[in-house]
């Protein structure tokens, strides 16, 4: 049987024009469909390894205008696809903003039994499909290289000829193109000249975070519920959590947890942290991080003297929130 590797765009920057070729900042992202990115890459079909190409167009946006809907739905394709036995692995053209949640999404509900043998890579791009030096062509061949190396499996973000797994990865710097990092455990490996080089071993799938089983219909946009990010800083207050707690715009969903990014070790000034505990007497579910790129929280116990200290999480504000959505999805 003939593998076959599958490319599913989603827009982004990766497929942005602008009308200038030395323009890389006025451009419009999600404008070109996947099929013509890779109908542009010279000598691509040389790089498969024997599969067949095959390409499927799930969505064009900006990465920053998505919401869990669109994630559901790309879920859903990437389940449709592994589930077959002649796909080796899968390709997803992805905007830079968000890709870092769509990955963790991606890792947390696709069944593991699939994940286990077959890699789902999210790539991107800096620069737009028309900059003079754009580095998607790049990236995707790239990408294919580790979608076709033996053994790869799991979710996986790869940029600049860097592979970073779904739970580590960050997205870094504005305008660089090496704009991703994966914090102090470091990236999985790398790209050198059409091979990839392991760094060790490929990582489990999201080590002890369980998955998170989806039904085949997709939750409307008021069937997910609501969580929002809060950040702690000098001079914090609780208003916009009060004003959280109390209004709901019509068509909105009522707001079920709030994710907290504290300074330092999860540190919350005490103002926003009384909004906070008062949030959670109304049945809101609070979970703490920290704004800091690297570090996990660590926090003592609470005692009869202590303030609740909310629940604690080691994953990014972005992540924690997506944890947290998935885990009050009814």
């Amino acid at each position: 049987m003939q593998q076959r590797v599958v490319f599913l765009g989603t827009g982004g920057t990766i497929a942005g024009q602008a009308e200038s070729s030395q323009d890389n900042v006025s451009y419009q992202a999600a404008q070109i469909e996947v099929g013509k990115l890779l109908e542009a890459i010279p000598g691509l079909r040389g790089q498969l390894r024997g599969a067949l190409l095959h390409s499927e167009q799930v969505f064009q946006f900006n990465s920053k205008d998505l919401n869990p809907c669109h994630w559901q739905q790309l879920q859903g394709r990437v389940v449709h696809y592994l589930s077959q036995a002649d796909v080796r692995g899968i390709v997803i053209t992805h905007g830079t903003d968000t890709a870092e949640e769509t990955a963790y999404f991606l890792a947390r509900t696709v069944p593991e039994a699939l994940l286990c043998s077959k890699p789902v890579v999210i790539t991107c791009a800096m620069r737009p499909a028309t900059s003079a030096h754009s580095d998607g062509p790049q990236n995707m061949v790239d990408a294919l290289c580790v979608a076709t190396t033996e053994g790869a499996h799991g979710v996986l973000l790869l940029c600049s000829a860097t592979v970073h797994s779904a739970l580590r990865v960050q997205k870094v710097h504005l305008y660089r193109l090496d704009a991703f990092d994966s914090g102090e455990a470091g990236p999985v490996g790398v790209v050198e000249e059409g091979q990839f080089r392991l760094f060790g071993a490929w990582p489990e799938l999201l080590e002890t975070v369980t998955h998170r089983s989806l039904s085949p219909q997709a939750p409307t946009k008021q069937d997910w519920p609501r969580v929002e990010i809060v950040t702690s800083h000098a001079g914090a207050n609780g208003a916009s959590v009060r004003a959280m707690c109390a209004h709901t715009a019509q068509g909105d969903s009522p707001l079920r947890g709030i994710v907290v990014a504290g300074t330092g070790n999860g540190d919350i000034h005490h103002d926003l942290a009384q909004a906070l505990n008062d949030a959670q007497a109304q049945g809101v579910r609070v979970i703490r991080t920290s704004r800091c790129a690297t570090g996990s929280v660590v926090l003592a116990q609470p005692n009869d003297t202590d303030p609740k200290l909310f629940e604690a999480s080691p994953l990014s504000a972005v992540k924690a929130r997506i944890a947290l959505m998935l885990e009050l999805l009814d």
